[in-house]
This record gives structure tokens, C-alpha cells and sequence, in this order.
């Protein structure tokens, strides 16, 4: 049985106002991650979630399948993903989708390979774990040199050590979640929680895990597009 890919995306957005559907590299960016994940064959089927008509419109147009809207109160600022997954994951069981296993994929970080996700899909497979997150090694470390602000106001690590690390390469490694996560759906329901208890990491690339929160990562996206198109 092959797995299914759930796309989540709503039509608020704070930092790049309308950015699942702003156009780059002559689509809307929803569309490369549709036609990516439809080109992948690794899918039966590829299903947008949104409360937006506009992003149902153009999802429909590149091939996704939307079997429902989302709620609005589900495509809040502070609605937790986890939930936006149950809903979907619901939904679909009750419309008669059969799957084992859901792959989110966020559209706001194109780049993300189908190699990628097959051997995330693998893993899951083969160690049977809850979950498996694509992530890359974050070279900004919280033991290092990132920090936080005090009671008082004053700047500390934001994690301590007994002894601190003499350099960056010395430190614990830490990894960046990015726009690949791929669940067990049974147990994902039964925790309902998008951080699992017993995930495990898939690492790929920092350029291929390149997110799109800010107008500068949008213009660096398009930079890569014309790289590797």
C-alpha cells in the first residue's frame, strides 16, 4: 500500500503575505511541490490541505486532490499542525482513502528531493519508529552561539554545559526540522502530537531543506530555482 502526501496550506501569512500561492520560477509555489510530489510515483495520492478557494483552485489545476476545506478555525496563526493532520487524516479515513503511511510535505520548502522522501518512507518501514523527520545539521547552536535573554535582561546560552565547547565543531549536534515529516498514521492518531515520541532523523541537505518564512528566503528560493532549473 502506498503512502499518501498531505500538503497543508493555508491562505494567512504573516512574514510573506500570500506566499503558497506568489509565483516563483513561473508557478505558484504550491504547484512545485504538487508536481513534485505527483512525478515522485511514490504516492497514491497527493491531497491538499486548505480553507482557502483560491489554493483548493490552483491545487486542483496541478494535479493535487482537495476532498474537503479545511475549518477556518483550523487555519489560525496558533493552530498546532498536529491538529490540522488529525483533521485530515480523519477526514480522508471517512471518505474511504486507505493508507498506512502520510508524508506531510510543506510547500513552503521546494526543494526537498524524492529521494529524500523514499528513504524516509524506508526508514519508517524498516526500524518501525513512529516517525521519520528530513533535517539538516544546524551549524547556529544553542551550546554555542545562540542565546537568550535573562530575568534581568542579560544574554546566556541558550543551553549550558559543564564545559563549554571551544568551537562550533565541538559542540553537541543539533538538527533543523524543515518540510519533511513522515508518519505511521495510527500512531501519529493515537499521539496526536507532530513531534512523535520515537522519531528518528533522516538528514539531507541544508539548500534542499531551505524554508520560506521571510522576503529574503523567498528571493534566495529564487536564486536556487534558476540554479537548478
Amino acid at each position: 500500500m502506498k503512502p499518501i502526501c498531505l500538503i497543508c496550506a493555508r491562505g494567512g501569512s504573516k512574514g510573506v503575505p500570500n506566499k503558497n500561492i506568489r509565483i516563483i520560477s513561473k508557478k505558484p509555489l504550491i504547484a512545485h511541490t504538487i508536481t513534485s510530489a505527483i512525478n515522485s510515483k511514490l504516492f497514491s495520492h497527493v491531497v491538499v490541505s486548505t480553507e482557502n478557494k483560491n489554493i483548493a483552485q490552483i491545487s486542483k489545476k496541478y494535479g493535487a486532490e482537495v476532498p474537503f476545506i479545511r475549518p477556518k478555525n483550523l487555519a489560525l496563526d496558533t493552530t498546532p499542525v498536529g491538529d490540522v493532520f488529525i483533521h485530515a487524516i480523519k477526514k480522508l479515513y471517512s471518505l474511504g482513502y486507505e493508507f498506512e503511511i502520510f508524508v506531510n510535505r510543506d510547500c513552503t520548502v521546494p526543494f526537498i528531493k524524492n529521494t529524500d522522501i523514499k528513504k524516509t518512507i524506508d526508514l519508517l518501514k524498516n526500524k518501525k519508529c513512529d516517525a521519520v523527520y528530513g533535517v539538516y545539521r544546524q551549524h547556529l547552536n544553542p551550546y554555542f552561539n545562540m542565546m537568550e535573554k535573562n530575568k534581568e535582561g542579560y544574554l546566556r546560552l541558550s543551553k549550558k554545559l559543564k564545559k563549554r565547547p571551544k568551537s562550533r565543531q565541538k559542540a553537541p549536534i543539533v538538527f533543523q526540522l524543515n518540510g519533511l515529516f513522515t508518519f505511521d498514521a495510527k500512531k501519529f492518531l493515537n499521539q496526536g502530537d507532530s513531534i512523535m515520541a520515537n522519531a528518528l532523523p533522516h538528514e539531507i541537505s541544508p539548500e534542499s531543506g531551505l524554508m520560506i518564512d521571510t522576503e529574503i528566503e523567498f528571493k534566495m528560493a529564487e536564486i536556487l530555482f534558476k540554479l537548478i532549473y
